[in-house]
C-alpha cells in the first residue's frame, strides 16, 4: 500500500542567506508530506546526496519528469501506510535541499534577470557557479524555514542516511529544542581524509569536461557535461559497495561485449584500439549504465555544489568536540550503521553514539551485520525497518533496538542472506 502525499509542491519562502554571507532574494524549496498533521506527530526525513523530496510512491500523481531511478520514491520500502515510517500514524515530510535540482533553489535554477553579478554576465538565465556556495547548515536552516511555513513546530523525529544523516546531527546541534528524537543512519561526524579524496577527484571529472564551461553550460545550444559528470557518479558509485558485494555481483566476469565498441558510445570516451582485445567487464557494463541514467536526471554544478556541502561538514565546528555540538540536545538518538559500509564506517558512527553518551543523553548504536556497503540503507530496508520503527514509538528501549556500541553486529551471520537483494543505484553518495 502506498502512502498519500497530503501536499507537494514548492514553498516561497523570501530572502535566504547561506553561511557563506551571501544571499538570494527568493529561497524556493521542493518538498512533499505524507499523512496527517495532529500537531505532535511529524517525522522529517532527510535525503541523501542526490535523493528528492519524492520519499514514497505517490498514486494517481506523476512524479516531477526530472525525477528518475532513485530519486524518485527512494525509501518507499519504509516510508508509508503500515512502514516503519507509518503515514497512517506519523505526519511525514522530506524537502529538497539547497543546491539540488529538484525544485529547490540551487545552480540550476532560473535566476532573477535584474541581479548584478560579479564579472561578466552569462547568456543565460540559469544562476550556475553564481549560485551561493552551500553548506549542511543551509540544509537545516530552509528546513526549519520551510516547516514555519507548513505551521510545523517540534518535531516528533528527524531521519536521514549518509549526508542526510549528517543533516540529522545538525538538526541536533542547532535546534535541540525543536526534535525528540533524531535518527542519524550511515553518517559520521565529518569525512575521512579518503572520501575527501574520491569526492575531489570526482568533482575534477566534472570540470575536465570540455562541455562544463567554467559552470556555464545551460542553454539549448550548448551540451551539459554528461561525461565529466557520469565519471564522477561512477567513482561514487565505487564508493557505495562493498568489496564483497562487488565480488559476488560481478566478479570478473565478462558482459559479453569489447571495450572498444562501448568506448565509442554514450559516455564519449575516445576510442581505444587496443581495448578490443580484453573483455568489457560486467562491472563496468553496471557502472556505464547506472551513469548514464544519472547523467540524464541530475545537474553537474549541483554535484559539485552538494559534494562540496558534505565535505565541509564537520559538527564539531564552532565548538571544542562533537560532545560539546551536542550537548543543548535532550532528545534520544538512534545512531545505525553497517559493518561492511567503509565510505560511513562503524566505527565513525560510534564515535557519534559516544559524543551522545558523554552528554548524557539516551543512545542506542545499532550495528547492521551487512556487506552490501553503503548501499546497505536502500536494500535492507527488512532490517533497517524494525529498529526505526520502534525507536519512533518508544525510544531507546524499543524492542527492535539493540545497543552494541559499535563492538559487534546485531545479528548472526547465519541470518543473513548475501542474495535477498540486488544492487542498487545509490543514493547514498553522501
Amino acid at each position: 500500500m502506498a502512502a498519500t502525499p497530503t501536499d507537494a509542491g514548492v514553498a516561497t519562502l523570501g530572502e535566504f542567506t547561506f553561511e557563506c554571507g551571501q544571499s538570494i532574494p527568493e529561497l524556493h524549496v521542493g518538498y512533499e508530506t505524507y499523512g496527517e498533521f495532529d500537531g505532535d506527530n511529524v517525522v522529517l526525513v532527510c535525503h541523501a546526496l542526490t535523493g528528492s523530496q519524492n520519499v514514497a510512491r505517490t498514486p494517481g500523481r506523476d512524479a516531477d519528469a526530472g525525477q528518475a531511478g532513485q530519486a524518485r520514491a527512494w525509501w518507499d520500502d519504509v516510508v508509508g501506510p503500515g512502514k516503519a515510517i507509518d503515514t497512517t500514524e506519523y505526519y511525514v515530510v522530506c524537502a529538497n535541499v539547497p543546491g539540488s535540482c529538484y525544485g529547490t533553489s540551487g545552480p540550476a535554477s532560473e535566476r532573477p534577470t535584474d541581479l548584478d553579478l560579479p564579472g561578466d554576465e552569462p547568456d543565460h538565465d540559469r544562476w550556475g557557479t553564481a549560485f551561493p556556495p552551500v553548506q549542511v547548515e543551509d540544509w537545516t536552516r530552509a528546513q526549519r524555514r520551510l516547516l514555519d511555513h507548513l505551521g510545523v513546530g517540534r518535531l516528533r523525529a528527524v531521519v536521514g542516511g549518509s549526508v542526510g544523516g549528517m543533516n540529522v546531527l545538525e538538526w541536533a546541534k542547532r535546534y535541540p529544542d525543536d526534535v525528540d528524537r533524531i535518527v542519524p543512519i550511515a553518517a559520521a561526524a565529518r569525512l575521512d581524509a579518503q572520501c575527501l579524496a574520491l569526492d575531489a577527484i570526482a568533482r575534477r571529472a566534472i570540470r575536465a569536461d570540455p562541455n562544463w564551461n567554467g559552470g556555464d553550460y545551460y542553454g539549448e545550444d550548448r551540451e551539459s557535461p554528461d561525461t565529466g559528470l557520469a565519471m564522477a557518479r561512477q567513482i561514487g558509485h565505487v564508493m557505495y559497495l562493498s568489496k564483497a558485494s562487488m565480488e559476488r555481483k560481478f566478479g570478473r566476469r565478462s558482459a559479453g561485449r569489447d571495450s572498444l565498441s562501448r568506448e565509442q558510445g554514450d559516455l564519449g570516451l575516445a576510442a581505444d584500439p587496443a581495448a578490443a582485445f580484453f573483455p568489457y567487464r560486467e562491472v563496468e557494463s553496471y557502472l556505464d549504465y547506472q551513469a548514464e541514467g544519472f547523467a540524464e536526471r541530475f545537474d553537474a554544478n549541483s554535484y559539485l555544489y552538494l559534494t562540496r556541502a558534505m565535505d565541509e561538514y564537520d559538527l564539531a565546528a564552532g565548538y571544542g568536540s562533537d560532545a560539546d555540538a551536542l550537548a543543548a540536545f535532550e532528545g534520544e538518538a538512534l545512531v545505525t550503521s553497517f559493518t561492511g559500509d567503509w565510505h560511513f564506517t562503524v566505527e565513525q558512527a560510534a564515535s557519534v553514539a559516544t559524543a551522545f553518551r558523554e552528554r548524557d543523553v539516551p543512545v542506542a548504536h545499532h550495528v547492521i551485520d551487512s556487506d552490501h556497503g553503503h548501499d546497505a540503507f536502500l536494500v535492507e530496508p527488512e532490517h533497517v525497518g524494525p529498529p526505526l520503527r520502534d525507536f519512533l514509538a518508544d525510544g531507546v528501549e524499543g524492542r527492535a533496538v539493540d545497543d552494541q556500541g559499535g563492538d559487534g553486529p546485531a545479528r548472526e551471520e547465519s541470518d543473513r542472506d548475501p542474495d535477498h537483494a540486488p544492487v542498487h543505484s545509490s543514493l547514498f553518495g553522501g
